[in-house]
């Protein structure tokens, strides 16, 4: 009889939304058989479809039911409502507080005829209890904003009776820590940070403890965030910190040493390889987890090079032999320009070796060693080896000593094309740091076939992407021919969709250097930095700022965000 009376009321409300003019008939039949198969409120899922935006379809069931609506994106929270209504309250409801005024609670809910949600508050809490609309996804995300994540987990740790045995200190004795972790509410609030973190694009967890807090920040784009948490979270540091280490395989009883480890999860149909390091600190165990999943593998086409770009590094990676350097300081996307450029080259008629540390995506038809420093296996050692197994090309995960970059150099010698990382400034530094290691200039000049520099600019969001004018003088400094006397670029207004940063997303820039006859003759004469810079200027290089601005003329970022990269 409910199910009955829920189709009538949605039939209702969706034949108002069609004579107002925001769905077709069409939509509101299609919408009416989702609402069968899943079930929830015929707005919401009329939104979700993407059949209208939610101001459209609340302002229409606002005036049918004389019930305000509100922008919780928008709207102020009153913090005093918040603390009226417990965590699990609030999200076992699907409610927001929202004000408390006159000894009257205002909540926000999405479905304004679930009206055994307000009789239950009114008992649960003994309080008058009056309702304003809002769309369910905003009232999720300020729940989850002025709670913290997990925030009703921890309150129902707190809230059991043997709470205070939890959080006393502990010996290291490894049974009592590791009953400290078996609790369920610890490892469903870890799953729900790793989970939150996936859902918010982070390619980094950090756990920071300090004497009076434990602060949880995301990476996101680069950036990091911090992460609203609840504030006796940091009651519960050593019960988090050994869930992570029990996950990865590490060792729960040390908490002197630094220790590294490694995480398979799936999170909603993706397998996620989590990367996990522990580092002492003075306050506790400090965790970072980096997160690397088939969704950062990219296709060389979809990393950002210019068309003139893009020709240049297909002839490097198309090379029999020889050495080819992708550089830039560490988070600036060169393993991942390296995988994209390996797949190119990913065919049956090719033998692909690689060394690396870690190894950060698995590849179907290439041979991957993870080098383990502690048992001997360096770069080196394991370079040694690959040239026993007949290759056609290496990749070496990172050119660290004089040793590895040595075998590598002479690998790219003897037939092999060699692909690997080098920490420099830009393209043209990368001769002198070689030569600075210790290999002979005529080694570098016989070898080098080309060197990438690359850094990670931030995409402007296209949901709040708006005109700027600038003067072209900005662009004619940097060398960027561009015409009249100002210009149009965009910027990022900043709104929820990109947490009020104007950019959502992220994109490289390039300085490709070929190495032309020109430039070996230079390496030769162990010719300075500049000089080899100005050399492949003339030859055609863009620099990574020059290409920044590129991207600036067509509206994928901002200058600001280039002149901070480059």
């Amino acid at each position: 009889m409910q199910d009955n009376n829920n189709d009538k009321k949605s039939l209702l409300i969706g034949d108002v939304l069609v004579d107002k003019g925001v769905i077709t008939p069409e939509q509101l039949e299609k919408a009416l058989g989702v609402q069968k198969e899943k079930k929830g409120f015929i707005c919401n899922i009329i939104i979700e479809l993407g059949f209208a935006r939610p101001q459209e379809v609340f302002k229409v069931l606002s005036e049918q039911m004389g019930v305000e609506y509100v922008d919780l994106k928008s709207e102020k929270i009153d913090l005093s409502a918040v603390d009226k209504v417990p965590a699990k309250f609030a999200i076992h409801y699907k409610i927001m507080p929202y004000k408390f005024q006159e000894n009257k609670l205002i909540v926000a809910l999405s479905d304004p005829f679930d009206i055994h949600k307000l009789d239950d508050l009114r008992l649960l809490l003994d309080i008058e209890v009056g309702v304003v609309l809002s769309y369910e996804e905003d009232v999720l995300e300020s729940i989850q904003k002025y709670y913290g994540v997990g925030a009703e987990i921890l309150e129902d740790i707190m809230s059991r009776e043997d709470f205070g045995e939890k959080v006393k200190p502990r010996s290291h004795a490894i049974e009592d820590l590791e009953a400290a972790v078996e609790d369920a509410s610890i490892i469903k609030f870890v799953n729900q940070i790793i989970a939150q973190a996936v859902e918010e694009r982070a390619t980094d967890i950090h756990l920071e403890p300090y004497e009076n807090e434990l602060r949880v920040r995301f990476r996101i784009d680069g950036i990091l965030y911090e992460v609203p948490i609840p504030e006796s979270i940091r009651l519960f540091h050593a019960s988090i910190v050994s869930r992570v280490k029990i996950m990865s395989g590490l060792d729960i009883a040390e908490h002197r040493l630094p220790q590294d480890g490694r995480i398979k999860i799936r999170v909603k149909g993706e397998e996620l390889d989590l990367r996990v390091s522990v580092l002492p600190s003075s306050y506790g165990e400090s965790v970072q987890i980096r997160i690397l999943g088939t969704r950062f593998f990219m296709e060389l086409e979809n990393l950002g090079f210019i068309d003139d770009d893009l020709k240049k590094v297909a002839s490097l990676i198309n090379k029999s032999y020889g050495i080819i350097f992708a550089t830039g300081p560490t988070g600036s996307g060169k393993s991942t320009s390296l995988y994209a450029a390996l797949s190119k080259r990913n065919i049956p008629g090719v033998k692909i070796v690689t060394t690396e540390d870690p190894i950060e995506y698995q590849i179907r038809g290439i041979t991957q060693v993870q080098i383990h420093p502690k048992i001997g296996l360096t770069f080196a050692s394991v370079l040694r080896s690959i040239l026993r197994h007949d290759p056609d090309i290496i990749m070496v995960g990172e050119v660290r000593d004089l040793e590895a970059a040595e075998i590598a150099i002479r690998s790219a010698m003897t037939g092999h094309l060699v692909f690997s990382t080098l920490h420099t400034n830009d393209a043209a530094g990368t001769p002198a740091r070689l030569i600075d290691m210790g290999i002979e200039p005529f080694l570098v000049a016989s070898s080098l076939e080309g060197i990438i520099a690359q850094r990670l600019v931030r995409v402007i969001c296209p949901q709040c992407k708006q005109k700027k004018t600038v003067p072209s003088e900005i662009f004619r400094k940097e060398g960027v021919d561009v015409s009249g006397e100002n210009i149009d670029v965009f910027e990022g207004k900043g709104c929820q969709d990109c947490r009020f940063t104007g950019f959502k997303g992220r994109t490289a820039i390039f300085e490709i250097l070929l190495i032309t006859e020109e430039i070996r003759d230079l390496i030769l004469k162990r010719a300075t930095t500049q000089a080899i810079k100005e050399k492949a200027l003339a030859f055609g290089m863009r620099t990574l700022r020059q290409n920044g601005m590129q991207k600036v003329l067509k509206g994928i970022t901002t200058l600001g965000e280039v002149m901070r990269v480059a």
